[in-house]
């Protein structure tokens, strides 16, 4: 077989997964991927403080089934070797097509399963019949392992994901009660946005000796960010997305809002002045939130409007425009949200309304993200839209 060239070599990828990198268009490895691949292919447990927009779920696929074509894990039926543990369905579902799309060149069939809630249990219990990676929600795990259709015991490498996102949403006990449930002797690897007291304490009590990699949050990401912000009073917020949107000639943008109920109001009034939006959040039904993201990421929907739970979970290689309707409670939250663009190397726009409620918050946000931005006056904008 012809292996195209590739800098994922070096690292000791296999020629197979070799293919998939760069049918993919993956050439030059990430520093993520430069330091977790080698790690995980020596078995080494690995802590890595990145956001997303890094590579870090390439930089953990692509070693673990490299692990799994040269070891061959052969274990009972309902037995999973890989568990990848993260804290939304939208992440669940978006590593487990990451790992289909490596493992496709494979000679082995590799079988992957997402496993969360929002749908019904019963085909993803007939679906646990070998498994080799089970990508899992912490809750719908231990439904899972409540009806006997998955088993812990011989769990051969554990990767939790965002495991700051997981204990935010107040997934420690469920957390705690899968690791409980898991072999001692294994491989684990740990990724988190921050470094929080909570992720402290878990990295002591899952991880031995770990190759720390460590990217600072936001830094690479926000450069290729061109940011804008705008005071708006508001009355005028409304009227003023709807002018950004019509003027910039926007054919695609993620619009941050701070509750559901924001974003479902938020979407039907940019439909009823013609731009074509949904919202998808929390409280969607699985189905709709699936289908809302599948239309936006193929360019069929113009504007999705969504909320700080699905930040993460949304990943989009070359989103041109981000605006935040509404601000996130949390800095850091911030900086995922504009991190939806301006990733692989290719620039996007961040915009920001601010009211004058929000200026003092907003000053927060900079200083943390290290960044300052001119308040933009809109007084004298003739709005359109």
């Amino acid at each position: 077989m012809s292996v195209p060239t590739s800098l994922f070599a070096a690292l000791g990828v296999a020629p197979e997964l070799l293919l998939a990198l760069t049918e993919a268009g993956y050439t030059v490895p990430t520093p993520v991927q430069t330091a977790v691949i080698p790690a995980v292919l020596f078995g080494k447990d690995v802590l890595g403080i990145a956001p997303t927009g890094t590579g870090k779920t390439v930089g953990y696929v692509v070693p673990i089934l490299q692990r799994i074509l040269e070891e061959r894990w052969l274990l009972p039926d309902r037995h999973v070797p890989v568990l990848v543990l993260v804290p939304t369905r939208e992440l669940a579902v978006q590593v487990e097509e990451v790992i289909r799309s490596m493992a496709a060149k494979l000679p082995d069939r590799i079988h992957t399963m997402a496993a969360h809630g929002g749908v019904s249990i019963n085909p993803q219990m007939i679906g646990m019949h070998g498994v080799n990676i089970l990508v899992a929600t912490p809750g719908r795990l231990l439904d899972l392992i409540e009806h006997k259709a998955v088993h812990l015991a011989h769990v051969r490498l554990l990767v939790l994901d965002e495991a700051d996102r997981m204990l935010d949403l107040g997934f420690k006990e469920e957390m705690d009660r899968v690791l409980a449930l898991l072999p001692r002797k294994r491989q684990n690897l740990l990724f988190s946005a921050t470094l929080s007291h909570t992720v402290n304490d878990m990295t002591r009590s899952v991880l031995h000796k770990p190759e720390v990699v460590q990217v600072e949050v936001g830094h690479q990401e926000v450069v290729l960010i061109q940011q804008r912000a705008f005071r708006v009073s508001p009355e005028r917020k409304g009227p003023y997305l709807r002018h950004l949107i019509t003027t910039r000639e926007m054919d695609q943008v993620l619009v941050f809002t701070s509750s559901s109920h924001s974003a479902d109001h938020v979407a039907d009034k940019l439909r009823k002045h013609g731009i074509d939006a949904r919202a998808t959040h929390g409280k969607k039904s699985d189905h709709a939130r699936k289908e809302a993201l599948a239309a936006f990421k193929t360019g069929k929907l113009r504007v999705l409007v969504t909320t700080d739970l699905l930040a993460r979970g949304i990943d989009i290689a070359f989103l041109p425009y981000v605006i935040n309707y509404e601000l996130p409670r949390s800095p850091k939250d911030f900086i995922h949200r504009i991190g939806r663009t301006g990733r692989a190397e290719h620039p996007g726009e961040a915009f920001t309304l601010v009211t004058p409620e929000d200026q003092p918050h907003f000053k927060v946000i900079q200083k943390k993200m290290g960044q300052w931005l001119t308040l933009e006056s809109t007084d004298d904008e003739v709005l359109v839209g």
